[in-house]
């Protein structure tokens, strides 16, 4: 193959291979890291000390216990004396065990509705054209266990109810069902897709040094865009919120779903800075070869050849 085509294929497949790193990246992280309700709830369970989080959850579930209060008992003139208390009990219970324990029992109840939902196939026995709900018994049970332990009074007396709560409209399943079929997919192919496209390419190169650093820094970028996507990503989440609902709060469960990505994209800049640099420096740093004779050429003992002696002569 003519080196000037070896050199263009060898470009094209390492361009390709540089675009795939984040899209792979992402598309691996959606659908091994948010898809698997272990790694989920522990990247959720430190909120539940976030000062912004708790704040967020005391007015939540302040406001539904006063609307609650005002649908069953009709007594609104006495909302504005009750509300400052009922909000300050429910924010002194979010410092508490029995609230990090009920937060960790929620998460992994809705995760793992929202994930059955998501990996349901229709044809194997589900419809998947109802809405997903989730059922808070469990995280009430939960909450009633750790209060009774810890010798809270009346603990035993709170019921245990079913109570449904919507998750995801039904409207909203099928397409995300398919996205994410689309993720699980592109999750294992997009990598392999570049580890080959990379090899390949560097296997093809003329000068295959320098296709070695150009990989390196292309997946250096490819980390430098990916972190710049998330900052991007964070904004535009942010901005896209409904009313009412905290910024903090949301922003701290934003960070704290992306920290996996986010040393993803720290770990590619640092590794392609790496070889890079550790390519050019072995170069640089080689030894440089004897110079080769040539067949038939001179040897130096000819070059240095002797006057005869006088016995010679």
């Amino acid at each position: 193959m003519p080196p000037r085509l070896r050199s263009a294929l060898s470009a094209a497949l390492i361009a390709v291979s540089c675009l795939l790193v984040p899209f792979g990246a992402l598309a691996a992280w959606a659908a091994y890291g948010l898809a698997d309700t272990g790694r989920y709830v522990t990247a959720m369970a430190p909120l539940a000390a976030d000062p912004d989080v708790r704040e967020a959850v005391a007015e939540t579930v302040g406001d539904g216990i006063l609307r609650e209060v005002d649908q069953r008992m009709h007594v609104r003139p006495l909302q504005g004396s009750v509300a400052p208390f009922v909000h300050e009990a429910v924010r002194s219970f979010t410092q508490t065990r029995a609230f990090r324990t009920a937060w960790d029992t929620g998460n992994r109840v809705t995760h793992d509705a929202v994930l059955r939902a998501l990996r349901e196939d229709a044809t194997g026995g589900g419809t998947g054209e109802g809405p997903v709900t989730v059922d808070l018994a469990p995280v009430t049970a939960q909450v009633k266990q750790q209060l009774t332990d810890d010798h809270i009074a009346l603990a035993a007396r709170i019921p245990v109810k079913h109570t449904a709560v919507p998750v995801l409209a039904a409207h909203e399943v099928a397409p995300l069902r398919k996205g994410f079929h689309v993720l699980e997919v592109a999750g294992f192919w997009c990598p392999v897709a570049a580890l080959v496209f990379a090899v390949a390419g560097i296997a093809l190169a003329v000068h295959r040094r320098r296709a070695v650093v150009a990989t390196a820094l292309g997946t250096a970028l490819g980390g430098g865009l990916l972190d710049l996507a998330l900052v991007v990503g964070r904004g535009l989440t942010l901005d896209g919120l409904a009313e009412g609902v905290s910024h903090p709060a949301a922003g701290a469960v934003y960070d704290a779903l992306t920290g996996t990505l986010r040393t993803a994209s720290w770990l590619l800049m640092g590794l392609g800075l790496v070889v890079a640099l550790t390519a050019l420096l072995s170069r640089r740093l080689r030894p440089a070869r004897p110079a080769r004779r040539r067949r038939g050429s001179a040897g130096p003992a000819r070059a240095q050849a002797q006057e005869p002696t006088r016995a010679r002569v």
